[in-house]
C-alpha cells in the first residue's frame, strides 16, 4: 500500500533505505525520546527494516521530490501494541529526521494514516502516546485532535533499560475530523 499527502508518499519500507534510515535515526536526538537506542551502523538499520519496519502497517515517510526515506509512522495493530488488545483499535506511532523537524510533516502523514485507519481499516479508536519531556511528540498529538487518557509514571523502557513517565491519549472515529 502506497499512499500519498500533498508534500509526501507513505511506502512500505525497502532494504535500499538502510543508508537513509542510518543517516536519521544515528542521531541522539532521534530514537532515546522515543524509547530506542541510536543506531551504530547500517547493518544495524537494515536489520531494523527488516525485523521492526516489516508490520503490515508501517510506512516510510518520503518527500515526494525524491521518495527517500527520512522517517516513519505506523499503526501498530492487535499483537504489535501494549495499548490495546481489541482489534478494531491500534497504536500510532511516528519519528522523523532532525533536518526536517518544524516543516508539519508529521502531523501531515500522521492525519493520512489516521484516516486510513479508520476509514479503510474499520478502526474505531486511535491510541498514541508519549514520554515525559517529548514535547514534540505531544504537539503532534494535540494538533491532530487526540485526547488524554491517562498518566502512568512507571513504564519500562525495555530497550533503554529505562523507567519513564508515560501520557497515553486516544482518539475515536466519532472525534476526528477529517
Amino acid at each position: 500500500m502506497i499512499l500519498k499527502t500533498d508534500r509526501l508518499i507513505l511506502r512500505p519500507w525497502k532494504e535500499t533505505d538502510a543508508q537513509s534510515l542510518y543517516e536519521y535515526a544515528k542521531d541522539p536526538d532521534i530514537g532515546p525520546i522515543a524509547g530506542w537506542p541510536p543506531h551504530k551502523s547500517v547493518e544495524e538499520s537494515l536489520v531494523i527494516i527488516r525485523k521492526v519496519f516489516n508490520s503490515k502497517e508501517c510506512y516510510a515517510i518520503c518527500e515526494k521530490e525524491n521518495n527517500v526515506a527520512i522517517g516513519a509512522v505506523e499503526l501498530k495493530l492487535n499483537g504489535h501494541t501494549d495499548m490495546t488488545e481489541k482489534e478494531d483499535e491500534c497504536e500510532l506511532g511516528y519519528w522523523l529526521g532532525k533536518p526536517f523537524w518544524g516543516r508539519g510533516y508529521v502531523p501531515e502523514a500522521a492525519r493520512e494514516l489516521i484516516r486510513y485507519g479508520f476509514e479503510k481499516l474499520g478502526m474505531t479508536v486511535i491510541w498514541c502516546g508519549y514520554y515525559e519531556g517529548n514535547e514534540k511528540s505531544k504537539r503532534v498529538q494535540e494538533k491532530l485532535g487526540f485526547i488524554y487518557h491517562h498518566t502512568c509514571d512507571q513504564v519500562p523502557v525495555s530497550l533503554l533499560n529505562e523507567v519513564r513517565i508515560g501520557h497515553t491519549n486516544y482518539l475515536t472515529k466519532e472525534q476526528w475530523h477529517f
